[in-house]
């Protein structure tokens, strides 16, 4: 085998499947952030997001119709989409944008929880309610997505045998979130749009 043939070899099954299986990983990566952005409203950033993804996709399928006989791009194809899922969601769980609504009911005593929560800068709205089981109390808490773990292991130290129902929150306004750092502005109510 010349130099010439072993490049063009060495090119087509493990270079260009390689570049494809990236392409892909990319562009599916970026498809699932675009869709996140897309149920999150954000109407600048899902098609700018769009833009970048659609592209990648036209250069790898172009490639991929430019050598039709070669299998080893359908598996670095198929792989790269596979990836780029497990990539994407990986990196929205990491960005974790967004404002969440953590539901807990409890039919134990929930003063301990909702004054520990409140001195956590969590905000919190109690009620008494009536469940299947008799009197209940549900705490109703908006938080940023990045603070879900601490909310939860405070609600699960607190109230261990407590229903908790999470669900993503499009827009609020005027609430209490916890700052990173405590300072003046520690109580200051946000504006969310």
């Amino acid at each position: 085998m010349d130099a010439v043939t072993l490049e063009f070899y060495w090119f087509g099954w493990v270079v260009l499947p390689f570049l494809i299986f990236l392409a892909r990983v990319c562009d599916v990566t970026l498809g699932t952030l675009r869709i996140i952005f897309v149920s999150r409203g954000l109407k600048f950033l899902a098609p700018l997001v769009g833009f970048f993804e659609s592209l990648i996709w036209l250069l790898a399928i172009g490639q991929i119709v430019q050598s039709l006989t070669n299998p080893v791009l359908y598996i670095a194809y198929a792989a790269g989409f596979s990836c780029g899922n497990y990539a994407g969601i990986y990196l929205e769980e990491k960005i974790a944008m967004g404002l969440l609504c953590v539901r807990t009911i409890t039919n134990e005593d929930a003063t301990e929880l909702i004054e520990y929560l409140k001195a956590q800068e969590f905000g919190v709205t109690s009620v008494s309610a009536s469940g299947i089981s008799g009197q209940v109390r549900l705490i109703l808490s908006i938080i940023k997505r990045k603070d879900l773990k601490k909310l939860l292991s405070i609600i699960k130290d607190k109230a261990p045998r407590a229903f908790i129902s999470v669900e993503d929150v499009r827009t609020a306004s005027e609430g209490f979130f916890p700052q990173k750092s405590p300072g003046i502005f520690s109580r200051w109510p946000v504006m969310r749009k």
